[in-house]
């Protein structure tokens, strides 16, 4: 039906005869001659409809925008002084010989210009087909098309192979809750959706593949996030007879072949790597976003005794914690901007944010700073923080004092968020490994141990004895992959030993009965002959989002759900009809 697409013309088309295929993008009347921006998935073409030629030109000012269009027409230059130097086929133009009107269009709800981006997100998910039209999100389909084709090159060439594993699987809770599925031909019983693929993969290093991937579609019911969906998509990854320090090195080849590939970025080589206690002392945060150079110093041991509880406290308490913060030229901040970054680490549960702004420390001494809390600290306490911040005249210190967890939370996320308010980034790409995260963390609830990253996560060999008798100071072979402070890969060496991980499901209070209902068939793999093995998986939705620069991986899907988990396009979920419940031997009741 067609010759060309409509961006892929340039002036090297000049005087040729194309025939071209796409919706009108815009329609213009100028003087009697009519313009049509013809648009398709590689882009704009500018189209004249002359009146010298009736017939096409009576149904070409029937047209309007979205409807369905065949042209065939002469590449021409534009004329002089009417170039589009911001288009790419803006030197030339396409005079319109015939004209087909494929299909019309009622007037859509959404703009496809610029202005597309402004319409309600309720609306663009109702009409994605549509929202899906604009060049932005085309464009954003684009990369994500090219990321997934150069991961595939890239594994291809080291010898990995792609491997489906089951959609329907066994109820295996990894975290979050599972999707379930009721089957038919066995009623009352129920598959699962993969929350991931971890344990048909660590299956496929006992059956001796060696090198796994795939790109694999996730299931996950639990509460949303900007960055999160209920169905998502990973890069999985899984070797044999690999230590950390070689996989590690391999995925980040990887990103740095796939950030040069796709956006001609040069990423360090290698990256850096920080553990999991230094990422928490300096940044608050396991995924530090290493562009803002802001950092937490701990000043507990200076507080301990100062007649100010909300710093003595935190500071005497064994799971407190109490930090400073400087803002170099902080100082400059307004009592409202101030208070407004109060409001946003209360967010957090932070009780307040004591501040110290240093006019003038270098002349006068404590008489040079301004603080409400002043009058609480001794002169030592404040020589201390001085020296330790390396805060100098201009600057402003802030505080965080409370339970480690809601300081690390807390000041962890305004450190972020003055680096972007107060544009103190530096670099566009700042990759990071963290490595040597703790087996375990306490349930706030129970009490309870549970993984920090799943169950079948290997702990270093060396503390392989700490499991008895000292679980919070056991450290795994995890490392996670981060990017401009979002995690997109986590992985660790896994568990290749049977007694090992019956030891875990212990600690983890799963009786043996209960392991066996769950994980009877690994445990029964493993004692055959299972390799050392481990992997790694990325997120390919967050991955492409930081790619493309859009603010939410719903961005870079061709239709994801909305953060309620529905799909406003479908109507889904929905009801279904009592013949199809009375196959799956299902009835609805009531929630009490």
């Amino acid at each position: 039906m067609r010759s060309h697409y409509c961006g892929d013309l340039n002036s090297g088309h000049t005087g040729q005869e194309v025939t071209l295929c796409g919706w009108v993008h815009r329609r213009r009347d100028h003087g009697g001659v009519i313009f049509v921006d013809l648009r398709d998935r590689e882009g704009l073409v500018q189209v004249v409809f002359d009146p010298d030629r009736p017939d096409i030109f009576r149904l070409a000012e029937q047209i309007r925008s979205e409807y369905v269009l065949r042209v065939h027409g002469r590449v021409r230059p534009r004329p002089e002084g009417t170039e589009n130097r911001d288009l790419p086929t803006g030197e030339i133009e396409v005079l319109a010989l015939e004209l087909e009107v494929l299909n019309d269009s009622d007037t859509p709800p959404i703009q496809l210009d610029e202005h597309g981006q402004d319409a309600s997100e309720e609306v663009r998910l109702r009409y994605r087909y549509i929202d899906l039209r604009r060049p932005e999100m085309q464009e954003r389909l684009r990369t994500r098309s090219r990321v997934t084709s150069a991961m595939r090159r890239f594994l291809d060439s080291q010898g990995f192979l792609d491997v489906e594993t089951p959609i329907l699987t066994k109820s295996t809770p990894e975290g979050a809750r599972d999707y379930l599925v009721p089957s038919r031909t066995y009623p009352g019983q129920f598959f699962a959706l993969p929350q991931s693929p971890q344990l048909f993969k660590q299956l496929l290093m006992m059956s001796g593949m060696d090198r796994y991937y795939q790109i694999a579609r996730c299931f996950r019911d639990e509460d949303l996030r900007a960055d999160r969906q209920p169905e998502f998509t990973q890069l999985d990854v899984e070797v044999s007879f690999m230590t950390e320090d070689e996989l590690m090195r391999l995925m980040e080849t990887l990103i740095r072949a796939l950030f040069q590939e796709v956006l001609d970025v040069e990423l360090p080589d290698p990256f850096p790597r920080m553990t999991y206690r230094e990422a928490m002392r300096r940044y608050g945060s396991d995924r530090p976003d290493l562009r803002v150079t802001l950092e937490l110093v701990d000043v507990a041991d200076l507080m301990q005794d100062v007649d100010f509880k909300v710093f003595a406290g935190p500071a005497k308490d064994p799971e407190g914690r109490v930090v400073a913060m400087r803002l170099p030229k902080g100082a400059e901040l307004s009592r409202k901007e101030i208070d407004d970054y109060t409001k946003f680490v209360g967010i957090y549960g932070a009780r307040g944010l004591a501040y110290v702004k240093v006019n003038a420390w270098a002349a006068k001494g404590r008489d040079g700073l301004q603080s409400p809390i002043l009058k609480f600290l001794p002169d030592a306490a404040v020589q201390g923080i001085m020296e330790r911040t390396g805060a100098t005249d201009g600057d402003l210190v802030f505080f965080g004092a409370d339970k480690a967890t809601v300081v690390n939370e807390s000041m962890g996320a305004l450190r972020v968020k003055l680096g972007r308010d107060l544009d103190m980034l530096e670099g566009d790409w700042r990759p990071l490994w963290v490595v040597d995260f703790p087996m375990f963390e306490r349930e706030a609830h129970t009490g309870r141990w549970v993984a920090l990253h799943h169950p079948f996560t290997s702990p270093k060999d060396d503390q392989i004895r700490l499991l008895e008798s000292d679980p919070g100071a056991c450290e795994s072979r995890a490392y996670d992959m981060v990017l401009n402070g979002t995690e997109i890969g986590g992985g660790s060496i896994r568990i290749h030993r049977e007694t090992v991980q019956r030891q875990i499901f212990k600690l983890l209070e799963i009786s043996d009965q209960e392991a066996d209902d769950r994980f009877g068939f690994l445990l029964q793999a493993l004692k055959f002959g299972c390799p050392p093995h481990g992997g790694i998986a990325f997120g390919l939705d967050r991955l492409v989002m930081l790619m493309t620069g859009a603010g939410s991986i719903r961005d870079v899907m061709a239709f994801p759900k909305t953060q309620t988990a529905a799909c406003l396009l479908t109507s889904a979920p929905s009801a279904v009809d009592q013949a199809q419940l009375n196959e799956l031997a299902l009835r609805i009741r009531a929630r009490p």
